[in-house]
């Protein structure tokens, strides 16, 4: 691992944050529940070496880098404390703002107009302040109002610098760790690595929030704010304005008077949608980023992340989804066998026995035990430890369920998730068929048809004539025939080198009896000769037996 003199700050800042960390109470912690050894009782009043706001702290003196991770971290219930939870939810509005000199220089250079000249007003003072830019209320010239987001300077250098970084540490792990080999620190660092590149370039989260509000335009409770491409650009992005409360934000009282449960059914029947029927997924839906606004719709903000799911894809997740809201384990592990890696010692009855417990043991929860997400998480584990390397894909699905259910918790604590979706999945799965029954599929179903009944006689024409003139052959990979003949041949060079071997043996002892003239050491001299060449070549045999044969 080279180490260069402009990157020994970056190495040291990591080190000393991983020697402060590792042994930690929190990290040991951690990583039992990950595998689901955690008992919650045992720790719900436990005090940890570090505080909350300790580590928040630290993950800011590490950098942008390291606070995007915190604030993917402080998605996941089902590896920290609430405390933790909610010190590092401040990491996604509670990062020091940049000032609005450098935003007034970012903003006209980018629109290549002034601000005054673009906007009736500006507000100087932040919405909100996250690791790679700030929001800023404004209004257009038309009187419409506006968030304009506008990005950190000097941010997309920082990121690549701490990630190049971590890339070189993490492929030190997997030379010479087992874990990290195990849970592949390598492929999440470039999964990591991929989203934070997308999230730095606005010109593609405009063109996202344009294609999910169209995906989406179908959901009167849901609202995606549109972007002003005459204002936007990749390092400024200005959208439509939406007045909402984050969700976890939401009063007691406003609960009491409004009745949430259709909403939240609206809210995963459009993921689901995404998931299944347009491959197209708002992948980052954490409380941060979905609001409930004065006309109790559900805005989803913030599309820098998204994931894409390709047709063949979409089909295998949802036949997951199925078995999962189906409660069969056995069916659940069938699915995310055909979609994964499978080791030459992966332990495949192990893995189907832990997946199908998982899933009894998650059976009959409501939204408040946030369980289908956190099962997901808790079968990738499993896989990893049973050398089944899960597609990626199913990650994401976890973090979008998982996200799912902190949402639905809030909003409806009582509603059955599992059951909404094995309702809505239904319904999708019958409207997947009758898509495929459109004229262009038919169309094309026909083609091949058509295909195939002109190339048939020729085919079988030629099939009859091999038969005819016995020049039909079948070709089967069943063993490596040049292998096997060489096996037998070594053996056969092997027991007749033993008979030689053995017969000069013999005939040196029968020649000892014999007169000569020529003595070695007082006994016959060709009789030792053939006695010493015996030896060595059985010597020799016997290694190479021993020692060189697979």
């Amino acid at each position: 691992m080279s180490v260069l003199p402009d990157n020994l700050v970056r190495y040291q800042k990591f080190m000393g944050f991983m020697l402060k960390y590792w042994n930690s109470d929190l990290f040991q912690r951690t990583a039992a529940t990950a595998l689901n050894e955690d008992d919650s009782e045992e720790h719900s009043n436990e005090n940890y070496d570090q505080t909350p706001e300790e580590l928040v702290e630290d993950l800011k003196k590490m950098g942008p880098t390291y606070i995007k991770m915190g604030q993917l971290l402080s998605t996941r219930p089902d590896l920290l404390p609430d405390a933790y939870l909610k010190a590092l939810a401040t990491l996604q509005d509670d990062v020091p703002p940049i000032s609005y000199e450098e935003v007034h220089k970012i903003v006209e250079e980018e629109i290549g107009s002034r601000i005054s000249k673009a906007f009736s007003f500006f507000d100087e003072k932040p919405l909100a302040s996250a690791s790679i830019g700030q929001v800023h209320k404004a209004t257009l010239r038309s009187g419409k109002p506006v968030a304009v987001k506008v990005q950190r300077p000097g941010i997309r250098k920082q990121f690549l610098d701490d990630l190049d970084t971590l890339r070189e540490l993490a492929g030190f792990a997997v030379k010479h760790t087992k874990v990290a080999r195990k849970y592949a620190f390598d492929d999440v660092l470039s999964e990591l690595r991929r989203i934070l590149l997308q999230e730095l370039d606005y010109h593609r989260e405009t063109q996202n929030l344009m294609t999910l509000g169209d995906n989406l335009k179908q959901y009167d409770r849901i609202t995606v704010p549109q972007p002003i491409l005459d204002y936007s650009s990749s390092k400024v992005l200005t959208m439509e304005f939406i007045q909402g409360t984050k969700i976890t934000s939401i009063s007691p009282l406003k609960q009491l008077e409004n009745d949430l449960s259709p909403l939240v059914d609206q809210l995963v029947d459009a993921y689901l949608k995404q998931i299944i029927t347009d491959g197209f997924v708002h992948a980052d839906p954490h409380p941060g980023n979905v609001h409930l606004t004065d006309q109790n719709q559900i805005a989803l903000i913030d599309l820098g992340m998204v994931a894409k799911f390709t047709p063949t894809m979409q089909d295998k997740l949802l036949q997951l989804l199925i078995a999962l809201s189906q409660d069969d384990g056995e069916a659940c592990a069938n699915v995310l066998l055909s979609m994964s890696e499978v080791g030459e010692e992966a332990d495949i009855k192990n893995f189907k026995t832990q997946v199908n417990h998982l899933v009894m043991d998650s059976q009959n929860t409501r939204a408040k035990e946030m369980q289908t997400g956190r099962l997901l998480i808790q079968m990738n584990r499993v896989a990893a430890d049973n050398g089944i390397h899960i597609s990626v894909e199913v990650n994401i699905l976890g973090k979008i369920l998982l996200n799912m259910d902190q949402i639905v918790a809030v909003l409806e604590p009582e509603f059955d998730l599992r059951k909404a979706i094995r309702e809505h999945v239904n319904k999708m799965m019958r409207s997947k068929m009758y898509a495929e029954l459109k004229p262009e599929n038919i169309f094309s179903m026909a083609l091949q048809a058509k295909n195939l009944a002109e190339n048939l006689p020729n085919r079988l024409n030629k099939i009859s004539e091999n038969l005819a003139e016995n020049k039909f052959e079948i070709k089967v990979n069943a063993i490596d025939e040049k292998r096997w003949t060489d096996g037998f041949q070594k053996v056969a060079n092997r027991i007749t080198l033993g008979l030689i071997i053995a017969a000069m043996i013999v005939g040196a002892a029968m020649l000892m009896s014999v007169p000569s003239t020529f003595v070695i050491m007082g006994y016959p001299g060709l009789a030792i000769i053939f006695f010493l060449i015996a030896a060595v070549a059985g010597i020799a045999l016997s290694y190479t037996i021993l020692f060189k044969d697979e």
